[in-house]
């Protein structure tokens, strides 16, 4: 009987896809759990790199040899990690200490999935044998290609520019909105944003002087305290106005600061924060005009990705106080001191009483929530410090200064605002910890106000902003709580809530824009073109 097989030329000899099998059908396995942004033309174009018939040994060891490079780059690709050319821009990486790296190292490590791609290896080694598996990946590619997976109802997020949704996910929000729709809304959203601006009140002669104080928290969002069960807790128990569908607009410190800053004007894109703001913009300039002298306070170096520069950008003053002036609470991520909340806003406070200033307005950043810190202990030594403990103690020490501001007898506002989420449980798209999609889940955050010597009746729970907000809804409150006080010496503050500004949920970094559009999240990331809709998470 004739081998017709090996009596064919050697270029008419297809290959099969040998070991690649596996790759595949791993990367199948990670979509149907919607674990990876499958991106449908360049897998088949690695796969026809493969197949192509060669002539001659060496030339199939070196595309076997360059394959193992492009199979890796492909596979980062299909993650929904940053491109690497994030990771270069973003220096203060390298200072990390060699104790978070380890953390975050092992942050990659999931046993589940470890245990299903062992199972799919025994299987593919079995089977191998028995099936030809080459057509069974070249099916499943090209079954991605045209969207049958996500048609099965698998949460997938679809390839970029394949507007596809599951079954399920049509039934509960509707269809996909395309690519125009979204970048039409999100244009108008700016257009829209840019008009908008508080309105100062002139300097009252009948004013009642009092002090604010902007407690800026970095990670902490209500999906971290839900995620550790202090969702409900005695620090915001007691404050008096609550703003349960706040938006921080994005997931980093920095663009987090200055959105603060400039809350008095309507939200910017994400590169309108680093061009210069107009005067009116900027929440403490407005208030300077009124009398208030501004302060700044970190209990933290505020070296870290230039942090300090960016709040100095924004016209406000080097901090009072450095951290190194008191003893260590925490050890940083970048392995820097970082000082109890309480030790420092009880120095500044002290400082601030004998001060003749009549308003004082400052800035105070903490991130004694911040991933990766470690609690120092009674020797000196530091350990790992889980986030309950530390939101805890957190909550525990701004319980006790804002008793402290009530035995002092003054007015003063107390402002928490969070700058973002810790992202505490990580979702299918990023690792606990990671920020770079601003999704709902961590630019959804906690932002309170407690009005102190101001003759509140005592609440048994605070008032509550239901509409979506942001930072210009801060701002305005602020401005009528100047305009209100000086009427009379209890502030009305249910009247003072009705009609603030809603904003909606838009959130950026420079790696991603987020965007609710019709009760539904989508995301464009850096360098596609087309949204896609968030993958929802599984109950």
């Amino acid at each position: 009987m004739t081998n017709t097989s090996a009596s064919l030329p050697v270029l008419a000899r297809w290959p099969g896809l040998g070991g690649w099998n596996f790759y595949f059908l791993a990367k199948f396995l990670l979509v149907s759990l919607g674990m990876l942004d499958f991106q449908a033309l360049p897998n088949l174009l690695f796969a026809a790199f493969l197949l192509i018939p060669l002539a001659g040994k060496w030339l199939r060891v070196a595309r076997q040899l360059a394959a193992v490079p492009i199979g890796i780059a492909l596979f980062y690709q299909d993650t929904w990690l940053p491109p690497f050319s994030r990771l270069l821009a973003q220096p203060g990486v390298l200072d990390f200490s060699w104790e978070y790296l380890l953390e975050l190292i092992g942050r990659f490590v999931n046993w589940n999935l470890m245990g299903a791609l062992a199972l799919l290896l025994v299987g593919y080694l079995y089977l191998r044998h028995w099936l030809r598996l080459s057509t069974l990946s070249l099916l499943g590619l090209a079954w991605l290609a045209v969207g049958g997976l996500p048609s099965l109802g698998f949460s997938a997020g679809p390839a970029p520019g394949a507007e596809v949704a599951s079954a399920a996910d049509q039934v509960q929000g509707g269809a996909v909105a395309d690519n125009a729709s979204l970048d039409n809304w999100l244009e108008r959203f700016f257009a829209s944003e840019r008009e908008r601006v508080t309105a100062f009140p002139a300097i009252k002669a009948d004013e009642q002087p009092f002090d604010l104080l902007v407690i800026n928290i970095c990670s902490l969002a209500w999906d971290d305290l839900s995620a550790v069960g202090l969702r409900d807790n005695p620090l915001f128990s007691r404050l008096d106005v609550v703003f349960d569908q706040f938006n921080s607009a994005t997931s980093y410190s920095g663009p987090a600061a200055i959105r603060v800053l400039r809350a008095s004007c309507g939200q910017s894109t994400h590169a309108g924060l680093y061009q210069p703001a107009a005067e009116q913009c900027l929440l403490f300039e407005n208030l300077a005009k009124l009398g208030f002298q501004s302060n700044t306070l970190l209990n933290h170096s505020g070296r870290f990705d230039n942090f300090i520069g960016d709040i100095s950008q924004q016209n406000m003053p080097q901090p009072g106080l450095r951290n190194t002036d008191f003893p260590r609470a925490l050890v940083g991520f970048d392995g820097s001191p970082i000082a109890s909340d309480l030790d420092v806003l009880r120095r500044w406070w002290g400082q601030r009483k004998g001060a003749s200033a009549e308003h004082v307005s400052l800035f105070y950043n903490s991130i004694s929530l911040h991933d990766g810190n470690r609690i120092v202990t009674a020797d000196g030594g530091t350990r790992v410090a889980d986030y309950a403990t530390r939101a805890n103690r957190l909550f525990g020490e701004l319980g006790s200064f804002l008793d402290e501001l009530e035995r002092s007898g003054r007015r003063v506002v107390v402002a928490i605002v969070p700058e973002h989420g810790a992202a505490l449980h990580g979702d299918r798209m990023q690792l606990s910890g990671m920020r770079e999609i601003p999704t709902p889940s961590i630019t959804h955050v906690p932002v309170g106000l407690k009005f102190i010597g101001m003759g509140q009746p005592a609440r048994s729970e605070p008032l509550r902003v239901t509409a979506p907000t942001s930072y210009l809804a801060l701002s305005e409150l602020i401005s009528r709580v100047y305009a209100g006080l000086g009427q009379q010496q209890a502030l009305d503050v249910p009247s003072l809530l009705s009609d603030l500004p809603a904003t909606e949920q838009v959130a950026e970094t420079s790696g991603a824009q987020v965007v609710n559009y019709q009760g539904r999240a989508y995301m464009r990331l850096q360098g596609h073109a087309d949204w896609q809709p968030i993958p929802k998470e599984r109950p």
